[in-house]
């Protein structure tokens, strides 16, 4: 069984930043600089083609802690970051950039390829809750969110599908092929769905079957003009993850 081991730790205006690897798998590790047992632990997905720090997805990072007092994690997904891409994944990025120049769809490469990624995935997200649950600053008791959208969604809702622990998601911009509505089906937590309105490469249409297959009670749909490349911040409600993670905002209006 592969640990945890932090390699490098860093505070910049009240953020403690730790990097981090479980076996071959890198990660980062935002916190406080001082926090209860406990205390809401988010696990932020990367989109395809980027890494576990992406400006945006640091920002967002720091901004869950400084504003929130959250713990956020993130890792490289298979062949993304500090992790060798393998000659399969070469042959379907190779197989997307030759369709895109062709201007030919590219959606079946993309399911193909995010289908094998997420498989590949999900048991390193859940080694890294393990591990992540095993530090004392942490602990079983801390309730878990799920954040990303493509690449990082498509994982998300791989891994929401079969983990009991995540509490609550927020997904968005994915394409509409049948074993991710599959996973969608199987999910019951709180949902908030991110849906860019004019994606040359993720048909609204895709985005609303996504939704639609949730088996969530409570599901939310954001829907916005633009592709997914550039998500408006006030798209993302600030106050999803504290109505749904901690108890003593549930219920709360305004």
């Amino acid at each position: 069984m592969n640990q945890l081991q932090f390699s490098a730790r860093t505070t910049l205006d009240g953020v403690l930043e730790r990097d981090f690897a479980i076996g071959d798998v890198p990660g980062v590790l935002w916190s406080p600089p001082s926090f209860s047992p406990g205390t809401p632990l988010i696990l932020m997905g990367h989109g395809g083609g980027l890494h576990k720090r992406a400006p945006g997805l640091v920002a967002r990072a720091r901004a869950a802690v400084v504003d929130d007092g959250y713990v956020v994690a993130s890792i490289d997904a298979p062949g993304h970051g500090a992790r060798p891409r393998s000659d399969e994944d070469q042959r379907w990025v190779d197989a997307m950039m030759d369709a895109r120049k062709a201007g030919e769809p590219i959606g079946a490469i993309v399911a193909e390829f995010n289908t094998s990624l997420a498989r590949r995935a999900v048991p390193e997200w859940q080694a890294t809750i393990d591990r992540l649950q095993a530090l004392p600053e942490i602990t079983q008791d801390a309730p878990i969110g799920y954040t990303g959208m493509t690449l990082a969604s498509t994982i998300g809702i791989a891994l929401a599908a079969v983990e009991p622990r995540i509490r609550a998601a927020i997904f968005g911009g994915v394409l509409a092929y049948e074993s991710l509505l599959e996973d969608a089906r199987r999910i019951t937590i709180p949902v908030e769905f991110l849906l860019p309105l004019d994606d040359a490469e993720l048909p609204r249409e895709d985005g609303l079957a996504v939704f639609d297959a949730f088996g969530s009670q409570e599901k939310t749909l954001h829907a916005f003009p633009g592709g997914h490349f550039r998500v408006p911040t006030e798209r993302f409600d600030t106050r999803f993850f504290p109505r749904h993670l901690v108890p003593s905002v549930a219920g709360v209006v305004g």
